[in-house]
């Protein structure tokens, strides 16, 4: 009889965690590393009309999230940044279409040169200068996932002044011809 209630017992205790772990928020998908680079812009070379070279002393910053998706195929999934840079808060998103299940998939964002100079009054930029990323995966609203460059509370942002409209996702940028089977499919914009 002890036996039978010592299993039943250790039933009852095992049920809470199954089925959080089935029902946790952020079960889909799970962001797993974000990557900060500041590059230099693509150099193009082609025919047909005047070639304008790019100056290689400008440095993007490229912030890449890797993230994990659990279900089959996912018809839309946004992407939210927050970028932390001398004191200001950049935001931006990205919505990718067509998302299979998978490791390694990936979402990408970009702050051109002349932002980061904007956000650095016109000092040079440094990794130091970026001071914490945020990344969300948000779909139909709700946050499914939320990861930080740095160690900080959930959503350390949110009382933060933002500044929309300065992130450029990859198509948005020099670098849109650019390694397309890395990146997750951009959602078009409507015309």
């Amino acid at each position: 009889m002890k036996e039978v209630i010592r299993l039943a017992v250790l039933a009852l205790l095992a049920v809470p965690v199954i089925a959080a772990a089935q029902g946790r928020p952020g079960a889909d998908f799970q962001l797993t590393k974000i990557n900060r680079a500041l590059i230099t812009p693509p150099s193009f070379t082609y025919t047909g009309a005047q070639q304008y070279p790019t100056n290689q002393r400008d440095r993007w910053l490229e912030v890449e999230a890797e993230f994990t998706a659990a279900p089959e195929f996912t018809d839309e999934l946004t992407v939210k940044y927050h970028i932390l840079l001398n004191g200001k808060l950049l935001t931006g998103e990205v919505t990718h279409t067509n998302v299979p299940a998978g490791r390694d998939r990936r979402s990408v964002m970009y702050v051109s040169p002349p932002t980061i100079a904007r956000a650095m009054a016109n000092r040079p930029v440094t990794p130091g200068s970026i001071q914490n990323i945020a990344v969300q995966i948000v779909q139909q609203g709700a946050v499914k996932s939320e990861i930080s460059l740095e160690r900080a509370a959930p959503q350390w942002f949110a009382s933060l002044p933002q500044i929309a409209g300065l992130l450029l996702n990859k198509n948005e940028t020099p670098f849109a011809p650019l390694y397309w089977d890395r990146y997750e499919q951009i959602k078009a914009m409507s015309r």
